[in-house]
């Protein structure tokens, strides 16, 4: 429908009109006269006075101060006053000056009025950008929140993808520096090891050295320890801690105060790092784990805690308790890794040297659990004449598989000592066995060896476990008689099998986690072993033993447990054969172990036909007994042919390195180290599990560096 045409206006009443309809309007307007000196402002409406707070004179007269104070460049100026010059339309966004001082950001739009071509008059018409402005910035604010999130994200992200690999010894420096690039000027990790430490690392795999700084617990109205009171879990949220606070001597917010300030003056003499803040202060997070407060996070900040940004704080935070959550854990499995281990080598046997026999033992849990396992071992001298010699498997990779196996190695070495021959002791572990209802079944392979004229006589009866093999001239032969069903489950008697040993033959004992794998079964990995086995060309039982876990325990996928026994000849000293150029041994914490190191240089020296075995002897002798005096848990020694010499390396349980000193006042002793300085090139490095001391022999054709 078409709405029919109004009456026509008067050109009087339209122009009237016209005039209520600009003073009406809710645009602010403002008319210029061109043909007058200046432009001067002859008339303003009603919205130009509300917005800007100007009638005709004011704008009058603040008219000529406009362009000057309008926020507008040189380019602008000179684009607004070329249009006009020529009569174009042009527009400009500028910041006026309102009466009360306030400013408004507007667009102007300047149009030419025309009394045929000669411009009369301008019109400025001004559009109030400050809600457009406001929408503006709040959405930038949204976008830059957003980004920071984003930002936060990103960095929790990084801090989890450091703290993924616990045995970096510089994760948490690397976290303090990434908190350094993104939300402080300087950062530090401290954690609480009998005392606040400075710590780079994580330090998993080691116990804890009791090295921290000693604090007291000081808590007074003039010397509030905050720090203290954080590390007690009475505090957990972060403060400003005053560098120059007059704190009590020997307390935790003292020494941080100090080192913290020592570590920022370095920070500030650095050329290379960022300055930092001139408003900055020390701000000190929590690092919670699941019982007590582990350390500290001291970040330099601008505006201490008050001026953390929302976005920054949640960092710190996250990143703070992730840190003492990981650390916590990293401390927790350590914990249950030594409790695991210790229990598993407190079962194997202490082994002692046996008269007549070469001896080498070996056993690694797999790497994928707990240290914990079934297999075990055990040589044990019954008499003079008589040696036992025993490995089993119980089945399962757990405490209850280890005190399975710690029950039976307790029953066999009990009767081995009343019965010698393998059957009827077996016969009596079924009896036993039954009755102590252990819930886990076990095979094993029991066997004495009996000095006889010159030769050694075998017995040996197995119960469900891979028979040993006897390796004579290159020929293997699989010692299976005398075999029957798992130990406990005995219901026929138990036989023995028989076998002389003569000089040169090497008998191997065996857990399947030797030659089983995922993609070969036991019989393949049966006959792998005896392949390699019958080309072994060591002449001692550790050569032969490094020999078979090269060739086939690179990667195990079980646990693995090996005793080799080899008959000496006469010709071993003058044969010169290729063996492998490594041996290890691991060796109870007791002085018998001094010894056995000593007597294992001495034949490994010979195998390889390296001189000056005197020397290496010594240098092992004083590297083993300071593990056994200074150290704990088991000691490993292992001795490498580098090609120019003996690379000896002792590891044991204590981190604390090695010193040398000039002797003990007063008492006897002291100089092992000095001993080592003068017979080789020594030095130390942290292990897993504590501290690894290594030397590397001199020949004796080489000039004493130290003399």
């Amino acid at each position: 429908m078409v709405n029919p045409p109004g009456p026509e206006i008067p050109d009087r009443a339209l122009v009237e009109l016209r005039d209520r309809a600009l003073r009406a309007t809710a645009v602010p307007i403002a008319l210029l006269d061109a043909a007058a000196e200046g432009m001067p402002v002859v008339w303003v409406n009603a919205a130009y006075e509300k917005v800007t707070g100007y009638g005709v004179a004011e704008a009058r007269r603040r008219q000529e101060d406009v362009l000057g104070d309008s926020a507008l460049g040189p380019q602008d100026v000179g684009e607004i006053e070329d249009a006009m010059a020529t009569g174009r339309e042009v527009s400009k966004t500028l910041t006026l000056r309102r009466a009360d001082g306030s400013r408004l950001t507007c667009r102007a739009v300047l149009s030419p009025v025309r009394s045929g071509d000669v411009v009369t008059h301008w019109v400025v018409a001004l559009q109030d950008l400050t809600e457009q402005l406001t929408h503006d910035a709040e959405q930038a604010a949204l976008v830059e929140a957003e980004r920071r999130e984003r930002r936060s994200l990103g960095l929790i992200a990084q801090v989890s993808d450091l703290l993924m690999d616990v045995d970096d010894p510089h994760a948490l420096r690397e976290i303090a520096a990434m908190l350094c690039r993104a939300v402080a000027g300087w950062a530090q990790f401290y954690l609480d090891d009998g005392g606040l430490r400075p710590a780079d690392g994580i330090v998993s795999g080691h116990v804890l050295s009791g090295r921290g700084a000693r604090h007291r617990n000081v808590l007074r109205p003039r010397a509030r320890d905050a720090v203290q009171l954080l590390l007690d879990g009475q505090n957990d949220r972060p403060f400003d801690l005053d560098l120059a606070g007059p704190y009590a001597p020997g307390s935790a917010s003292g020494w941080l105060a100090e080192h913290v300030a020592e570590q920022l003056r370095a920070h500030a003499a650095d050329d290379e790092r960022p300055t930092l803040p001139q408003d900055g202060q020390v701000v000190v997070f929590a690092l919670p784990g699941r019982r007590r407060v582990l350390g500290v996070l001291a970040v330099f900040v601008a505006g201490g805690v008050r001026g953390l940004e929302p976005s920054a704080r949640t960092v710190l935070d996250l990143t703070a308790r992730r840190v003492g959550l990981v650390v916590d854990n990293a401390r927790l499995y350590e914990r249950e890794h030594r409790l695991a281990e210790t229990l598993q080598r407190a079962m194997l046997p202490e082994q002692a040297e046996v008269d007549g026999l070469d001896v080498w033992t070996y056993y690694a849990p797999n790497s994928e659990n707990a240290q914990v396992g079934g297999d075990w071992y055990d040589v044990l001298q019954v008499s003079t004449d008589v040696v036992g010699v025993v490995i089993g498997d119980v089945v399962g990779h757990d405490v209850e598989a280890a005190a399975a196996m710690g029950q039976l190695r307790s029953v066999v070495r009990s009767y081995m000592f009343d019965i010698t021959t393998p059957g009827p002791v077996l016969e009596r572990v079924d009896q036993l066995v039954a009755g102590m209802r252990v819930p886990r079944p076990a095979g094993l392979v029991l066997s004495t060896l009996t000095r006889s004229e010159g030769a050694w006589e075998m017995h040996y009866s197995r119960a469900g476990h891979l028979p040993a093999l006897l390796v004579r001239g290159g020929v293997v032969t699989a010692l299976d008689e005398g075999g029957g069903s798992l130990i406990g489950f005995g219901a026929k008697p138990r036989t023995t099998g028989a076998a002389r040993l003569l000089p040169g033959d090497v008998l191997l004992y065996y857990t399947d986690g030797l030659i089983e794998r995922r993609d070969r079964g036991l019989r393949e990995g049966l006959a792998a072993l005896s392949s390699v086995a019958a080309g072994i060309t060591a002449l001692d039982a550790a050569g032969v033993g490094e020999e078979l876990l090269s060739r086939l325990a690179d990667h195990p996928e079980d646990d693995v447990a090996v005793v080799v026994v080899r008959v000496p000849s006469p010709q071993d000293s003058s044969s010169q054969v290729r063996s492998p150029r490594r041996r290890r041994w691991s060796l109870p914490s007791e002085a018998a172990s001094i010894g056995r190191a000593r007597h294992a240089v001495v034949r490994t020296c010979h195998a390889w036909g390296i001189p000056d075995a005197a020397n290496a002897e010594l240098v092992v002798s004083e590297l083993v007994a300071n593990a056994v005096l200074h150290g704990y848990g088991h000691v490993s020694l292992q001795l490498y042919d580098t090609g120019d010499g003996l690379r000896i390396e002792v590891e044991d349980a204590n981190p604390t390195p090695p010193v040398t000193t000039d002797g003990h006042p007063g008492r006897v002793g002291g100089f092992g180290m000095q001993i080592v300085e003068r017979l080789a090139d020594w030095g130390w490095r942290q292990s897993r599990g504590g501290k690894l001391v290594w030397a590397k022999v001199r020949p004796s054709s080489l000039p004493d560096s130290t003399s």
